[in-house]
């Protein structure tokens, strides 16, 4: 390719500006590709709305203002959902597959356990559960819920840091539905609960006010004023006072509540953070006097000129129509729906239909004309309505990774089991046995095939190290903590299920042996040594060196926070199930009930 046709190619948009850049100075491209020639071609674009034009290369920053974004985007490390008739993403992507086990099931329009709250779990009191609508209720859920999915409620937090070196620096974005006083001071509430001292703002009305909040956060990331970002929204069809679900349904409603955890993908990869789906840019704007479609295609054109990429190179199109046909209208959340779809279509490989589409079809790889292997792309778009904004997301599969070290070989330097100190909290007594009785169940082997000690198989000794070191690094210290030593995960599943059964019949026997558990809440002062003496930590991280496993545990359960100074290293997160919840009843003014135990 002469400078001639690269000159033709970016006047037409079928380049951006920094791959005619890199062309013409002979640099090593982008990974993002213009609208190139492609030798396999892929299922065509499932659209709901009309196509744009041809892209069009910019010469300013990106819709929005502020710095570039980076090269290589940004990375969603963790995405929660909870729809009707699916909780969690795996319920979800069952009801939107057709012939899926529960495709078409959707036999609710509303979310479940709306009237029902964890006030103790979040250290609230009844006076302020009361003024909370139900919107708030579960927002606060699903963002500790996402962040636990990301590993990062504990001592992880430290490291998410802005540019000037703040630590725990998290922005909280959120949009529900109309705000009023609802929603205002959330952001501001989670952030309070987690000590979280990054940006936050609440995006109210409009089906596309989701992609608004992600769009300012990635406004505050690439301002560097937060290491990471959570964005969050919940719909519920409330009655005329907001403060109770409405019984009245139009047809086709739904409701609907999740977030996504934000973070340069660079960044999200020397961390080891899980990547579901790299955004490479957004757009967002009011239509003005425009018609939604010419808005619409302006947002698209600007969206993929800021990453490079040609109207070619995006084969799945998720907007507010492909959305209702999983999920019913689900008014400020449609945008989360929208992408939710699209990130698991990205995961899976499979594309949806379109409403009254055919089938899923496999997701069929693009190529260059050099026979390079194209990334998967869609985009995410919401039209705009009247007094509302319009959005438009560009989303990208993240690179695959080489394959990973291979299991340690059995022999006879490996056959002994090391131990591992597992440590586990909980606001309560009641909400510890829970949380081991979950781990137990979800994360550990239910039979003995990889339990037994000495004759445990090798991944399971790789297993057991990674999945302690979560817990300590990825959870949030509370006051009803728990220390075990065990060798194997087998060892480990008994004694958190004899734990569950009953905490206070669990066998103590000597140091190194059996659970051991406290309930600090009633402590006073700094305990047996202060956290925030540079020494401590010192001292602290000399004991995890030695593999002090007990002199640790004995700590932990004295009110030391002995997992900051766990100088392990860095490694992959490893997912794990989020916290129990005990939700209780509330009554119609929305206080708990008065036999519920006080917050810690």
């Amino acid at each position: 390719m002469d400078h001639r046709d690269i000159l033709t190619r970016f006047k037409n948009g079928d380049l951006g500006r920094e791959q005619a850049a890199a062309l013409l100075t002979g640099a090593a491209p982008g990974p993002a590709a213009g609208n190139v020639s492609l030798a396999t071609a892929g299922a065509g674009p499932r659209a709901a709305v009309s196509q744009p034009p041809p892209a069009r290369a910019l010469t300013t920053a990106p819709a929005g203002g502020g710095l570039p974004a980076p090269v290589d985007g940004y990375a969603v490390t963790a995405v929660h959902g909870r729809f009707p008739d699916a909780d969690g993403l795996d319920d979800f992507w069952h009801t939107a597959v057709p012939g899926g086990r529960d495709a078409g099931r959707r036999t609710e329009c509303s979310l479940g356990g709306v009237d029902d709250f964890d006030a103790v779990f979040f250290g609230l009191t009844p006076e302020d559960v009361a003024l909370m609508d139900p919107r708030e209720r579960i927002l606060l859920e699903v963002l500790w819920q996402t962040l636990e999915t990301a590993g990062c409620t504990g001592a992880r937090l430290d490291t998410l840091t802005a540019a000037d070196g703040e630590p725990r620096a998290v922005g909280v974005y959120v949009a529900h539905g109309p705000v009023g006083r609802a929603g205002a001071g959330l952001p501001a509430r989670l952030s309070a609960l987690l000590d979280l001292r990054g940006p936050g703002h609440c995006v109210g009305g409009g089906e596309a006010s989701f992609l608004v909040a992600l769009h300012q956060a990635l406004s505050a990331l690439r301002a560097g004023e937060c290491g990471a970002a959570l964005v969050g929204a919940a719909d519920l069809r409330l009655d005329p006072s907001g403060r109770h679900p409405g019984r009245a349904r139009h047809p086709g409603a739904g409701e609907g509540a999740g977030a996504v955890l934000l973070r340069p993908l660079a960044a999200a990869r020397a961390a080891g953070d899980t990547v579901h789906a790299i955004v490479r840019a957004t757009a967002v704007a009011h239509p003005g006097r425009r018609a939604q479609e010419a808005a619409a295609a302006g947002l698209a054109r600007r969206t993929l000129a800021a990453a490079g990429v040609g109207e070619a190179g995006v084969a799945l199109r998720e907007t507010e129509v492909t959305a209702a046909a999983t999920t019913g209208g689900t008014g400020a959340a449609t945008g989360l729906a929208a992408l939710v779809r699209a990130v698991l279509q990205l995961r899976h490989g499979t594309l949806l239909p379109a409403p009254g589409g055919s089938p899923a079809v496999p997701w069929e790889r693009r190529y260059d004309e050099s026979g390079r292997e194209l990334p998967r792309r869609a985009t995410v778009a919401v039209r705009p309505t009247t007094g509302s904004a319009a959005a438009h997301v560009l989303l990208e599969e993240p690179p695959r990774r080489g394959p990973g070290p291979g299991p340690v070989p059995a022999g006879p330097a490996t056959v002994a089991a090391a131990e591992e100190l597992v440590l586990l909290s909980g606001p309560t007594p009641e909400h510890l046995a829970a949380m081991a009785r979950r781990i137990a169940d979800r994360a550990l082997p239910v039979d003995g095939a990889r339990s037994g000690g000495r004759d445990a198989a090798p991944d399971d000794r790789q297993e057991l190290p990674a999945l302690a070191r979560e817990l300590r690094l990825g959870r949030a210290v509370r006051d009803c903590r728990l220390a075990v030593v065990v060798r194997d995960t087998g060892e480990l599943a008994a004694a958190l299920r004899a734990f569950a059964h009953d905490p206070d019949r669990v066998e103590t026997g000597g140091p190194g042996e059996g659970v051991r558990h406290a309930d600090l809440r009633g402590a006073r002062g700094p305990g047996v040594l202060s956290g925030d003496l540079p020494e401590t930590r010192a001292y602290l991280a000399a004991l995890w060196r030695g593999r002090r496993l007990d002199a640790l545990a004995r700590l932990w359960l004295a009110g030391v926070d002995v997992t900051a100074a766990d100088t392990a290293g860095a490694a992959p997160v490893l997912p794990l199930p989020t916290s129990a919840l005990l939700p209780r009843p509330l009554r119609e003014t929305g206080r708990p009930r008065t036999d519920e135990p006080a917050p810690s």
